[in-house]
């Protein structure tokens, strides 16, 4: 068995455990929060290097080989998502030391934070499309019971809409799941990647993608069902929202990335259309709702969703720098999106309000503070030469390759109008007079500590990949020869029974 590959999903729920026998003990589970993040990034860290040094890991669970058995796998995107999904868990649990109140800690914020990176990893690594059911399961339990921690009415309102949806979404994934398995006798994905081209039913295959694009696109909040997200994000405590707003549509992302790559790949011209209509939408629906916000975290809650466009956008392009493109968007957005509702809950913290009618001031008052929000808000809008410009600049140029003319408009005016939203901001709460009814909560200087670590840390990792770019693109660049060339990875899950 592979330690490095099992370690992300073992350590987390080990972590869970321990915080769950020190119940009362909440210093010491804040502690053990910290240390156990640490040693999660650590090991996904190793696991990124050996993926890159070795390519695909692979491990058979309880000693079963596939496709019978429990398969967990890592390519270079998969070893990437786990990487970043470390660094969020740990900046996230710095956070949470000032961020999250005693009262929710109580009730068992840091089990249920763990629970929750131990889905998203699971989910990042299974070879298995029935395991991806019960990942996906894990992580609406933990995100659920988070979302409603502490039972504020709107947190129990955006926590219905939120759960009401996902529960559709699984509905609709099982009832594929089972459908497929009917199809085609399997569900390991190395497997389905060999047997789907032989099925005799072409129309049944393409029902199935389109059912699998439906249920992961809900997760994803792609158009048209991108509406419970900035109705339920805003609601949770800030150390909630961020690794909501980091981690949770990604993981739907990554799953249509892996679906369109190794699974749904006969008929390109039709799925991939639908893909590039689907995008194109995202964006233009997800901005415009930005533009219309005066709440902050809703505000960014809208972004979310049109930011998911791009990634969709390199998807449906279908080439190697499209999808390079969009495994660097994805990197760059989770630490951008997530620095940005750090962000706002100090925001909150020190004044009481996200309105951004009701803030001003900010920028004369903490001026470093405020310029740690203008790089993620600029980076999110592509301005070079932060992370966010490479990204952007990698599928338009994929896309005027693909003579694809019609979704690099709609990607630059979307560029456009996430930085006036941006700008929007920036003058409401942190360069207009500051309203005379302002006042401002002093923090202690160990919440300081708590809140300011994290989002220099996030926002100086912005700047320096978009400076020193290469190493993070070599990776996307691999990550999506991987994905369109899957050989390696049927190889290493399927090994002598490889068809």
């Amino acid at each position: 068995m592979n330690a490095l590959l099992v370690m992300p999903v073992v350590w987390p729920l080990a972590v869970a455990l321990m915080a769950l026998f020190a119940w009362r003990r909440r210093q010491f589970q804040a502690a053990l929060s910290v240390v156990g993040a640490v040693v999660l990034l650590a090991g996904s860290l190793a696991l990124l290097q050996a993926v890159w040094r070795e390519g695909v890991q692979a491990t058979q669970i309880g000693g079963w080989a596939a496709p019978f058995g429990i398969t967990l796998v890592a390519d270079t995107f998969s070893a990437m998502m786990v990487a970043i999904s470390g660094l969020m868990g740990l900046t996230v649990a710095i956070y949470s030391l000032a961020g999250m109140d005693e009262r929710r800690k109580a009730f068992g914020y840091y089990p249920l934070f763990f629970i929750l990176l131990m889905g998203v990893n699971g989910a990042f690594l299974t070879g298995d499309l029935f395991n991806l059911y019960v990942w996906f399961e894990v992580m609406l339990i933990a995100s659920f019971v988070l979302m409603v921690l502490g039972g504020a009415r709107a947190q129990l309102e955006g926590g219905f809409k939120y759960v009401t949806l996902n529960l559709m979404s699984s509905a609709l994934f099982l009832s594929a799941v089972g459908i497929l398995y009917g199809t085609a006798g399997t569900l390991n994905m190395a497997d389905l990647s060999q047997r789907l081209g032989e099925v005799s039913q072409p129309g049944l295959v393409m029902t199935l993608a389109v059912l699998f694009l439906a249920a992961f696109g809900i997760k994803a909040a792609i158009f048209p069902f991108f509406f419970w997200l900035p109705a339920s994000y805003h609601t949770p405590p800030t150390p909630v929202s961020a690794i909501f707003a980091g981690l949770l549509t990604k993981v739907g992302v990554y799953a249509l990335i892996r679906m369109f790559t190794l699974l749904f790949v006969q008929d390109v011209a039709y799925t991939h259309t639908l893909l590039m209509v689907i995008a194109g939408f995202t964006m233009v629906t997800g901005v415009l709702g930005a533009a219309a916000q005066n709440d902050f975290r809703r505000l960014l809650s809208f972004h979310i969703v049109s930011q998911i466009g791009y990634m969709v956008m390199g998807l449906a392009l279908w080439t190697p720098l499209a999808l390079a493109g969009a495994v660097f968007y994805v990197v760059h957005n989770i630490i951008a999106k997530t620095n940005l509702f750090l962000v706002a809950g100090v925001v909150r913290r020190l004044y009481g309000t996200e309105y951004l009618k009701e803030l001003g001031g900010l920028y004369r008052s903490r001026p470093l503070f405020s310029l740690l929000f203008l790089v993620s808000a600029l980076a999110l809008a592509g301005i070079p030469p932060l992370s966010g410009f490479w990204g952007k600049l990698s599928l338009v140029q994929a896309g005027l390759e693909a003579k694809q003319y019609g979704i690099v408009t709609v990607a630059l005016v979307v560029s456009l109008l996430t930085l006036y939203s941006m700008t929007k901001i920036w003058a409401q709460a942190f360069w207009k007079d500051p309203p005379k009814a302002l006042e401002e909560s002093p923090l202690r200087r160990a919440e300081w500590v708590a809140f300011i670590v994290p989002i220099v840390a996030l926002a100086a990792l912005t700047v320096l990949f978009g400076l020193a770019f290469e190493p993070v693109l070599q990776l996307s660049m691999r990550a999506a020869e991987q994905l369109l060339h899957p050989t390696e990875y049927i190889r290493a899950v399927l090994g002598s029974r490889q068809g």
